[in-house]
């Protein structure tokens, strides 16, 4: 079983990163296979509304790096996304992937449907639930299965490393990816 994590982190190596391996490391102790990708040097763009993935399935029109990571997700049994706070926001990289991956993936056969998933945000000092809330739509509309934790995937740090002072961040981190790696065995 294999748990794709996502960083939508403009930043190779911030905190979005060292939340997302955080959960990552815990995965690998249970078992599990991992990778890690980041958006910070991919060119996704946004959705251009052009339908063409309901006549083309399982692929997007636009010639960039999306259809290569669309693949992995589509291949993974889990997906971790994670992102930064922008103005209250997720990142706009990391939403174009999501909301084009979900056009694709409702004009196609659905990849995510009952695969495992959860998104992890991080923040200087706000905007966390409304994140993790927007984050958390393309979880629910694909029919994804989003485990809980001790609370909310959320943990806060603004210059890269500072999360790991975040002690109940990091547990909460810690408890959810420990739950991912229950679940997916329970449903293998």
């Amino acid at each position: 079983m294999k748990v794709l994590a996502i960083s939508g982190s403009p930043r190779p190596r911030g905190n979005t990163y060292t939340l997302l391996t955080h959960a990552l490391t815990v995965l690998a102790a249970e078992g599990l296979e991992t990778e890690y990708v980041s958006l910070h040097e991919k060119d996704i763009r946004p959705c251009l509304a052009c339908e063409k993935c309901a006549t083309d399935k399982n692929r997007c029109a636009q010639e960039d790096d999306f259809n290569g990571l669309y693949r992995q997700m589509a291949q993974a049994d889990a997906l971790l996304v994670g992102s930064p706070v922008y103005f209250g926001s997720a990142t706009p990289n990391l939403m174009a992937l999501l909301d084009r991956a979900g056009y694709v993936a409702r004009m196609g056969d659905n990849p995510f449907h009952r695969k495992v998933g959860s998104p992890l945000v991080v923040a200087r000092r706000a905007g966390v639930n409304f994140t993790y809330a927007q984050l958390m739509f393309f979880f629910i509309i694909s029919g994804m299965i989003v485990p809980g934790a001790t609370y909310w995937p959320i943990a806060y740090g603004r210059t890269p490393g500072e999360v790991t002072k975040d002690e109940e961040g990091l547990k909460t981190i810690t408890a959810l990816a420990h739950n991912v790696a229950w679940l997916l065995k329970k449903l293998a």
